[in-house]
């Protein structure tokens, strides 16, 4: 099959082509560089079957003839992370809304069948044990920037479902729950690599917050080992579903493992949502999937624990400072 990949510089994506690539795919992979990097794709690049092009996924002229070459896509082109959602709320909302309309639109015309990532954010401030795809969302206040990612997401959800239901498109959309691993940068606000680069270097790890919220931190293999099947499943055209795992621990948990794991001396620093983001913050207390879904569709469970997710991370970056 030809791939195109759309963001596929970026953290998730990079490690997507390279899935493809090695079950035999040809791959072609669309960034525009604003949150990924080449470094992600560099060991990719002149191995047979493999294209690169920079581009925004809103430039409608080179997306469709990306879309026309390709036999199938997977829209993974976001703005993403807190803190780049927190500082440029205009291009999360332009990026995310106006993309995904470009690249929709284009897999409706030459019907091919596309895989759109959304996330959990889409659950907002909701604390029920677990989130199901269709439990009610609950957000906050359009003064609180952060809500703009997940309204965004929300409206590439609701496009890509209403092109399957008009059209019949055949459309998936899958909520991500904080998908970690190696090349995740912790530019952007990703708790995992920025924990872990502050407890290598024996600095303070920061915790904004109480550090009381719950997370369940996916290894990226999986993730990406789950969006070929569903690819291939029938009955999840059509479907939102979830991605994740059920292992959950705090934030201040999480603290402590990274700096048990890395033998680190460092102190937890804990800081305020003003201080860190120099305004008031909406956060979400709890954040657990219910994967029941996706198992039934594709049988999937997670194969990695949070404790060889954090370990193949640390050996990531330490690598990195070597």
């Amino acid at each position: 099959m030809n791939i195109l990949i759309t963001g596929g510089a970026g953290f998730i994506g990079s490690h997507l082509a390279e899935a493809m690539l090695r079950d035999g795919h040809t791959v072609c992979v669309v960034d525009d560089l604003s949150t990924g990097s080449l470094k992600n794709i560099a060991h990719l690049r002149g191995r047979t079957g493999f294209q690169f092009v920079r581009e925004s996924v809103r430039n409608t002229d080179t997306m469709t003839s990306l879309v026309d070459r390709c036999d199938m896509i997977f829209h993974l082109a976001a703005a993403v992370g807190v803190q780049l959602i927190v500082d440029q709320p205009v291009h999360t909302i332009e990026t995310n809304i106006h993309g995904s309309e470009v690249v929709l639109n284009l897999a409706n015309k030459f019907g091919r069948p596309i895989l759109v990532a959304s996330t959990s954010e889409v659950y907002g401030k909701n604390t029920k044990i677990p989130f199901s795809e269709d439990d009610d969302t609950t957000l906050g206040s359009t003064t609180f920037t952060r809500w703009s990612y997940a309204c965004s997401k929300m409206v590439d959800e609701f496009l890509a479902l209403a092109y399957h239901e008009q059209f019949g498109l055949p459309a998936i959309v899958c909520r991500f729950f904080n998908t970690v691993g190696p090349r995740q940068t912790g530019m952007y606000g990703m708790v995992v690599p920025r924990f872990v680069r502050s407890a290598l270097r024996n600095e303070p790890i920061e915790i904004y917050g109480t550090g009381t919220q719950i997370r369940c931190f996916c290894n990226v293999l999986d993730v990406v080992g789950a969006l070929g099947k569903l690819m291939a499943c029938p009955q999840a055209v059509g479907q939102v579903i979830n991605i994740g795992t059920t292992e959950s621990v705090t934030i201040e948990g999480l603290a402590d493992k990274i700096v048990e794991m890395t033998g680190s001396r460092s102190k937890k620093l804990y800081k305020s949502y003003i201080e860190a983001y120099g305004r008031p913050f909406d956060d979400m207390l709890v954040r657990v999937p219910d994967l029941a879904k996706i198992n039934r569709m594709i049988g999937y469970k997670p194969a990695y624990s949070l404790e060889q997710t954090l370990a193949m991370v640390i050996e990531y970056e330490d690598s990195l400072t070597r």
